[in-house]
Order: C-alpha cells, then sequence, then structure tokens
C-alpha cells in the first residue's frame, strides 16, 4: 500500500504538477486508495512528501567509530552518494527545488532529516575532542559546518562541480589537519 501511495506521488511530480496542487486527495485517487488510508499512515502531506524522500534517499550509514576521521569521511561520502543521487534524479531536484517554498515542509524535513545528521556530525566531533584529535576551544557547530560547505557547494550551489570519490578523504584531512590540538 506505501508503495503505491509513494508511486503516486512520484508520478503526479513526474507528470509536472506542481507540489503545492499535490493534495491528499489526488494523492489517494491516483493511488487508488481512499484518503482515510494515507491518513491511518501519515498525519498529512509534509510527514509523506518526507518520508518519501527519505525512502529515496540511502540510508544514513553506520560509523565505526575507530577514527575521528574515518566518521567524518563516512559522513562526507553519504553526503556525496546524496549529492550525486540528486544529480541523477529530477524528482529529488524538484522536490528539494519545490520544498523550499513550502516552509512547513522544509521544516518537517529539516526536523527529521537535517538536525539529525547535524547533530550527528557535532557528537562525532565532540568526540574528537574526548580522544585529542580535536582541540577543545572549537566551536563544533562551526567546525562541523566547515566539514558540511564544501559537499553543499558542490551539491546545491554547484552542481556541475567534481565530486570524485576522494573529495571526503580530502575534505576531511584538510579541515583536520586544521583543528587538531597544537603543541
Amino acid at each position: 500500500m506505501e508503495r503505491a501511495i509513494f508511486d503516486a506521488v512520484i508520478g503526479l511530480l513526474e507528470g509536472g504538477v506542481p507540489l503545492g496542487d499535490v493534495s491528499i486527495e489526488r494523492i489517494a485517487r491516483t493511488a487508488g486508495v481512499g484518503k482515510a488510508t494515507i491518513y491511518r499512515r501519515w498525519a498529512g502531506k509534509e510527514d509523506l512528501l518526507v518520508e518519501l524522500i527519505r525512502s529515496v534517499e540511502p540510508p544514513d550509514p553506520e560509523l565505526p567509530g575507530v577514527s575521528v576521521r574515518d566518521d567524518l569521511v563516512m559522513m562526507l561520502e553519504f553526503m556525496r552518494r546524496r549529492g550525486l543521487a540528486k544529480r541523477s534524479s529530477a524528482l529529488l531536484r524538484n522536490m528539494f527545488t519545490q520544498m523550499q517554498a513550502y516552509p512547513r515542509l522544509w521544516d518537517q524535513y529539516h526536523r527529521t532529516a537535517i538536525e539529525p545528521r547535524r547533530s550527528r556530525g557535532i557528537e562525532v566531533l565532540r568526540r574528537g575532542v574526548a580522544t585529542g584529535e580535536v582541540r577543545a576551544d572549537l566551536d563544533l557547530d562551526l567546525v562541523n559546518d566547515l566539514f558540511i560547505g564544501p559537499l553543499l557547494l558542490r551539491t546545491v550551489l554547484q552542481p556541475d562541480a567534481d565530486l570524485a570519490p576522494d573529495f571526503p578523504a580530502r575534505v576531511a584531512d584538510a579541515i583536520l589537519d586544521g583543528v587538531r590540538p597544537r603543541d
């Protein structure tokens, strides 16, 4: 049932229906289900769309926890793969572009997808402070942004920029070199 509903939304969006015109009623009609079926699973359109986006994104990686560098590289590689997926998926590009025009939808995605990933990055950096891999005098929110920034720049603002497989490691190494404790 969930797949039929997701397929209905995808079909509507790929068919050129603007996100604002994708209603629960229209989704239900397209999927051949009742509105109540959708509302039993999702509180509203925002929840359904966020879950749809999350279902087509690769799952968050399990971090090995061996070193801060390895965990950061793995997190950045995840972002690189998401960026490549967005480049190759008209659906994802379309949804992300339109989503930002709908504050409730964007807020829901931010709370359920972006914030947990940010928190995870900051936790890795806190572990780095505890193990002596990252200086304790730094603003970890800012340091986390330094790691994420290059990937966001190349996936969102410069979608034609190089996203080579070694890019996450190069970013991690360059930034870690600057945030390591000084002798």
